[in-house]
């Protein structure tokens, strides 16, 4: 009787092996929808495209780049007149010197529609500010992609530890029922007058602690989940599972690319790079605006068209046209013009400020590159560690029941087989949540991160587990 119950307990473990992990994020929601949670499945592809469409740093950064452009537009605008319209009324009564000196008591007034086509165009400050606002506009378009892959790499390795700690709950659930049928077992044998009782409460003991760890990851799932629906800007009270939570390995970057060609690739494409380079001809155009801007002449032109009418005291009549019309250009000296070197010498400065800005980031572009290809090749290594050790506690347990059955056994051996089959199940799933949270650092890292355009538009949710509509975003 003993060795069968061994045998169904090594089969169970094996079948576990396979599909526990979405088995029990399944049956687990649906005990917390039963108790009124709001529980929704959700995926990666769901998790990346929400990311990319409802993350508050995304719509921050997607703002930023509407009010660059806003900018640029404005920009272009400084080099077109402005057109003013209205009426000027004006009255004198009493005094005034006329233009030989003589004092005359005057009553006149005055009124004259029209409107004014005006134009003060700054034409050396307003060519490099164009410049500058063009090179901006670039700057925040990079940003908002940088802080895109930003914000899919964190949700993505959010998922991936949610997914992790819905399989820790399936692991320690596991070892719970194994726990638990070998003490109903040794509680018939201490019955039947065949077994020590302490051997009985030796079990007890690691049955309870197995049920404390069960405990334990029910609750790091629930912050996995709240974590994961703040990365997406979901309401907190919306409960997310993982759809399938059976961690596999994926296979984003070429397992033969070498450091050297990542970091050239890095350097290449990482928005963080592109966005500091288009700072820096943006602090470049302002620069030459200071040293340059002010050779070139201002233009100040207008041109009236309307009508003149008033007279004496309160006469209203001999109106009649009236246009007026002006032209000129200018150098400015002084603050702000030519010989300004306090100018000069600050747009120095922030273009030098920049491109140190630009050097940093070049140097943490690097570093980030070669502690992810560590990380990623150290992950590989720990799932063959991971696994082989899977291997060798699943055949110790075994064993131990084998030496069980034949009364050579004892009881902490057993315990201590159980205790390192569910430690090394453990350690073989983190290992390849691990390893796939590495493959997403990595691909963020050389800025290859895998970019759909689904991503980045509202999509429709998948099922949710009590109701057909959607989780409520947050306010």
């Amino acid at each position: 009787m003993k060795f069968t119950i061994y045998e169904l307990r090594l089969a169970i473990g094996a079948v576990w092996l396979c599909l526990a992990p979405s088995s029990f994020a399944q049956s687990s929601a649906s005990e917390q929808n039963a108790t009124g949670t709001n529980v929704y499945l959700i995926d990666l592809p769901v998790t990346l495209r929400l990311a990319g469409a409802q993350n508050l740093d995304v719509q921050i950064a997607r703002e930023k780049l509407a009010e660059a452009t806003a900018g640029n537009d404005s920009a272009r605008l400084h080099f077109f007149p402005w057109l003013n319209a209205g009426i000027a009324y004006s009255r004198h009564d009493n005094r005034i010197q006329d233009s030989t000196g003589n004092i005359l008591e005057v009553n006149k007034q005055a009124y004259a529609p029209g409107g004014a086509l005006v134009s003060q165009l700054d034409l050396g400050d307003a060519i490099y500010k164009k410049l500058a606002a063009r090179q901006l506009e670039r700057a925040a378009g990079y940003a908002l992609e940088a802080q895109r892959q930003d914000s899919i790499t964190t949700a993505a390795q959010g998922y991936f530890d949610l997914a992790f700690a819905q399989t820790a709950v399936g692991v320690s659930g596991e070892a719970v029922r194994i726990a638990t049928n070998y003490e109903a077992q040794l509680q018939s044998a201490v019955d039947a007058g065949i077994a020590f009782k302490g051997d009985l409460l030796h079990v007890s003991v690691q049955a309870e602690r197995n049920r404390l760890a069960l405990r334990q990851a029910v609750e790091h799932q629930r912050a996995a989940a709240a974590r994961l629906a703040e990365q997406l800007h979901l309401d907190p009270a919306v409960e997310l599972v993982v759809q399938d939570a059976e961690l596999v390995p994926l296979a984003l970057v070429e397992t033969n690319a070498t450091l050297d060609s990542l970091v050239r690739q890095a350097v290449a494409q990482r928005p963080e790079l592109n966005e500091g380079r288009a700072l820096t001809a943006a602090a470049r155009e302002n620069q030459n605006g200071a040293v340059y801007g002010p050779l070139i002449p201002s233009i100040n032109a207008q041109a009236f068209g309307g009508g003149l009418g008033g007279g004496k005291n309160g006469a209203w009549g001999n109106f009649g046209d009236q246009e007026d019309y002006s032209v000129g250009i200018s150098w400015r000296l002084g603050p702000g013009g030519l010989f300004d070197f306090s100018r000069q010498k600050a747009t120095q400065a922030r273009l030098n400020s920049t491109r140190l800005g630009v050097e940093k980031i070049h140097d943490a572009v690097v570093r980030q590159v070669v502690e992810a290809f560590s990380r990623l090749q150290s992950q590989s290594d720990q799932i063959n560690l991971a696994r082989r050790a899977l291997t060798a506690a699943q055949e110790s347990l075994r064993l131990t029941g084998q030496r069980q059955e034949f009364g050579v056994g004892i009881v902490l051996e057993n315990i201590q087989a159980e205790q390192d089959l569910t430690g090394a199940r453990s350690d073989y799933f983190k290992a390849i949540a691990e390893f796939n949270k590495a493959q997403y650092g990595l691909s963020k890292a050389v800025g290859m991160l895998p970019c759909r355009a689904e991503w980045a538009v509202p999509i429709t949710w998948p099922a949710r587990m009590d109701s057909a509509s959607p989780p409520a975003k947050r306010d």
